[in-house]
């Protein structure tokens, strides 16, 4: 499996954990020694067809047993369990939700009773928050002073109505999180080269972005179509919400380059699987102990 990954003085920002199913992981929050996390390939699962292999979702035509077992496989491999998952419930919104006990399990192993929401924060152990993806941006959010999480999913709408921030917001009022204590990590999406977007789009973006930030945002073609950076503007939200630059790692990885080992809706619209990010808040004192400081 070839992911290239990127250094930041001189650190790995991203890796790859190789193991029988594999996936992404952040050495950054798994230096915090309070979470477990990662962000799913494509790769390890039993769907086949469209949705070969690692497909997460129970909503795009797949089997569902064959979803349970991947969802069965990935767990184990990140060292979560499947009865502590925490699903979204994802339309491209800016509400984010707080997650409770009374939560654990739900959309897996017992329906949802909650609707558009698309991001997550918690401080209940052991609880794994997912979100979902094909080219959308995951947004991960580790407290490790006041052991809180956050997970968001940050489309073009997301973006530009800043759910990074208003993550950040949401962790501060209820728990009392210092935003300048919080990493903060920009997940594998699709990278500005690939994403290609119109006129209306641009204009929301000119709106709640400030000017001097145009340039590193976005650039007009020839055709009068526009290529947006997704990992930029999160970054600028990230910073803006308070968040230090020594606390943010952003991705180099894009969905749509690699669509042989990521889904990626570009490629192949909607025939297709999803990718999962997972993050889940280890009880106090145990840190991580499931092989999440494996490396390529």
């Amino acid at each position: 499996m070839a992911i290239n990954v990127k250094y930041k003085n001189g650190s790995e920002v991203l890796r790859l954990v190789e193991k029988e199913v594999p996936y992404l992981e952040y050495p950054m929050l798994v230096d915090t020694g309070v979470v477990q996390h990662g962000f799913s390939t494509r790769l390890g699962g039993v769907s086949r067809g469209c949705y070969d292999s690692l497909n997460l979702s129970f909503t795009r035509g797949d089997k569902e047993e064959n979803v349970r077992e991947n969802f069965r496989r990935i767990a184990e491999s990140i060292g979560v369990k499947c009865e502590n998952m925490v699903f979204s419930q994802q339309t491209h919104t800016t509400n984010v939700r707080i997650v409770t006990e009374a939560d654990r399990g739900a959309g897996m192993i017992r329906p949802l009773t909650y609707q558009d929401v698309d991001g997550l924060v918690t401080n209940v152990p052991d609880i794994c928050l997912v979100t979902f993806y094909a080219d959308c941006v995951p947004l991960f959010f580790v407290d490790p002073v006041k052991h809180v999480i956050g997970l968001s999913h940050s489309g073009w709408r997301g973006t530009v109505g800043k759910i990074g921030k208003v993550t950040v917001e949401l962790m501060k009022k209820e728990y009392g999180c210092n935003p300048m204590d919080i990493r903060a990590a920009v997940g594998p999406s699709i990278c500005q080269d690939c994403y290609e977007v119109s006129e209306d789009v641009i204009e929301q973006f000119r709106k709640n972005f400030f000017e001097s930030d145009w340039q590193d945002l976005f650039y007009r073609k020839g055709d009068g179509k526009y290529q947006l950076n997704l990992w930029k503007a999160n970054e600028i939200v990230f910073r803006e919400a308070g968040i230090i630059e020594e606390h943010i790692a952003v991705t180099n990885v894009c969905t749509h380059c690699n669509s042989d080992i990521l889904y990626s809706h570009r490629t192949t619209g909607d025939k297709r699987g999803n990718l999962a990010a997972f993050l889940s808040l280890c009880r106090k004192n145990e840190g991580n102990s499931s092989g999440l400081h494996c490396s390529l």
